[in-house]
């Protein structure tokens, strides 16, 4: 790109971009499509005419650009978040509700029947959780007060 041709670039916002796209981070966005979207704005309507336009102007110019350009990529990442919701509500919606909660019996076939309870509860919320009882326990041990959890005391 030639400083002259595409000197209204320096006006983007592309932070503000990412947020119209519903994006994360610039590198979703491949190089060669910025530069596309770039060329396409500049053919079509002209080096003045975009020096003339507001910066959220052409935010919004160059957002629509990389949408028709980001298609497949923009279509794959709205299918991949319903797809995460749909399994977390399904995991999660029945502790609210009081239901049943579905498990699949092969993410447990490393478990031992024979084990201790605590440790086959430890692994079911493990799996349901993602995160280690353990590290609960961990985070007391840390605590500069001692406490006595022996029982209750009136």
């Amino acid at each position: 790109m030639s400083e002259k041709e595409f000197s209204w670039t320096i006006k983007l916002d592309w932070l503000n971009i990412l947020n119209l796209l519903d994006l994360n981070s610039i590198t979703q966005i491949s190089e060669i499509k910025r530069e596309k979207a770039i060329k396409r704005l500049t053919k079509t309507l002209g080096n003045d005419m975009l020096l003339e336009l507001e910066n959220d102007e052409l935010d919004k110019l160059v957002a629509d650009e990389l949408k028709e350009l980001m298609k497949k990529e923009l279509s794959l990442k709205s299918k991949r978040e319903e797809r995460i919701e749909r399994e977390m509500r399904s995991k999660f919606v029945p502790f609210k509700q009081g239901g049943i909660i579905k498990i699949d019996p092969r993410d447990f076939k490393d478990l031992d029947p024979n084990a201790d309870p605590e440790d086959i509860i430890k692994a079911f919320y493990k799996k349901m959780m993602g995160k280690n009882d353990d590290d609960d326990e961990n985070d007391d041990d840390k605590n500069k007060y001692t406490e006595d959890s022996t029982g209750y005391y009136i």
